[in-house]
């Protein structure tokens, strides 16, 4: 099973079952639509329960992408993001 490990203001959260190029692309297209956008991780130990975080401009997220086999991360590929306007 593919998990990811989305950190949020420093709050571990996971998703699962996703590719991370997937959740990257969806919070790229929210935060480009200038709307509020609600993404569905799971939070918890165990038992998880389902969640939503909001994403919006200003709001720290980051994502770790997990070898389900080991719970190691996965080796990290950067990517360039887009320049804000100023």
């Amino acid at each position: 099973m593919k998990r990811i490990h989305v950190f949020y203001e420093g709050v571990r959260f996971t998703v699962a079952d996703r590719e991370v190029d997937d959740l990257k692309e969806e919070i790229e297209a929210a935060l480009a639509s200038g709307a509020p956008h609600w993404l569905r991780v799971n939070y918890g130990e165990g038992t998880l329960r389902q969640t939503e975080l909001l994403i919006a401009p200003g709001i720290g997220i980051g994502l770790t992408a997990m070898d389900a086999a080991t719970e190691e991360p996965l080796p990290v590929v950067p990517v360039a993001l887009p320049a804000e306007d100023e």
